[in-house]
């Protein structure tokens, strides 16, 4: 789907006080706030700290244990099971200096596409130590500007087990410690692949998993490597000038039938997180089905783009200029995505990866 020419970057643009970065998440996972924003007027005696009405939709001040008695019986809640892969490592070059490589996912020969910093230190043939007799070797430079490298001294699955650290998110301006080990990762998560995380199931607990399935809504899952171009700002002022990066995903043939399932019985699909959402939609048949498939997308996700799978969106609060926030903007629409953040902001609301939701109903 290309994206709408009438569209800049600016577009996507806001201040956020630096504050309001999470970086820790918050003390108990499934208690953090969740911003309801509907495209309708809630019924009365809804839950709610405060709302503002719309001409379009609703703001709702809820917490994310709520959310169970939001899903009705018969909807379908899919979730991103991918594992974030401890894919940093931290090693010296030659002269002494620091240098680090991130691993985004093995290669089709035995190397393993990465990128690193600094640049000068991964050029072809050059090495970076990460342990004593273990190197990673630049072996190419790639026409996107990734590295294909290969480990010496060890194998890379060795070397990960020995080395690798979590990577967590740049805005997260601290190192990672033994607490992440555990809140940057779902609670279901299950195949490792990612270089960060699904971010918007971070808040979903056993209970509230539970809670869902006693209230007869379906659980769903796929799973999307999440690459780290999930935290590169979009360069290009033109919107249809952008090139996403791809990012493997992989649907059952389960999936796909409790998609069909629930269509047929006039349930609807909840998506969480905007990983789920790409997945979904790159894989879109006509009625709202989708196709069991493993593959690659690319989709770019802007206004004007018309959602033939999800219905709900759970997800975070998202970056500035990102084609994240751009997702969401499709799904709610990009003035009800301006005054929603605005509203997050004054209400001292939590952003980014370790940050509040937002569920949105359009």
């Amino acid at each position: 789907m290309k994206a709408d020419r009438r569209l800049s970057l600016s577009d996507f643009d806001f201040e956020l006080p630096p504050e309001l970065i999470a970086q820790r998440p918050v003390a108990v996972r499934g208690e953090s706030r969740l911003l309801s924003l509907r495209r309708s007027v809630a019924q009365p005696g809804a839950p709610s700290a405060s709302s503002t009405d719309l001409p379009t939709c609703q703001l709702t001040d809820l917490r994310f244990s709520d959310l169970s008695s939001l899903v009705p019986a018969g909807d379908l809640v899919v979730l991103n099971t991918t594992r974030v892969r401890h894919a940093r490592l931290i090693g010296t070059r030659p002269s002494g200096a620091p240098a680090e490589v991130l691993l985004i996912h093995p290669g089709t020969d035995g190397t393993w596409i990465a990128l690193g910093r600094p640049g000068s230190a991964m050029q072809p043939g050059k090495r970076i130590r990460i342990g004593p007799d273990v190197f990673v070797e630049t072996v190419a430079v790639l026409d996107d500007g990734n590295r294909a490298v290969r480990f010496i001294g060890m194998t890379a699955e060795e070397a990960i087990a020995s080395f690798g650290r979590l990577p967590l998110p740049p805005y997260v301006t601290r190192d990672p410690d033994q607490h992440d080990e555990d809140r940057y990762q779902t609670v279901y998560a299950d195949r490792e692949g990612s270089v960060a995380a699904p971010t918007a199931g971070l808040h979903f607990t056993p209970q509230i998993l539970a809670t869902l399935r006693a209230g007869g809504a379906r659980l769903g899952t796929l799973d999307l490597e999440v690459g780290p171009g999930t935290f590169k700002p979009v360069e290009v002022e033109r919107l249809s000038a952008h090139v996403m990066h791809p990012e493997r995903f992989e649907i059952s043939a389960d999936l796909a039938r409790a998609v069909v399932e629930t269509r047929d019985a006039g349930g609807h699909v909840w998506a969480v997180g905007t990983t789920v959402a790409r997945a979904l939609e790159s894989a879109a048949e006509r009625g709202g089905r989708v196709r069991a498939t493993n593959e690659e997308t690319r989709l770019f996700i802007t206004p004007g783009y018309r959602f033939r799978v999800v219905d709900r969106l759970v997800t975070n609060f998202h970056l500035p200029r990102s084609t994240l926030l751009m997702l969401v903007a499709a799904f709610a629409g990009l003035e009800e995505i301006r005054v929603a953040y605005r509203h997050a902001i004054a209400a001292r609301y939590r952003f980014y990866s370790y940050g509040d939701a937002m569920l949105i109903v359009p």
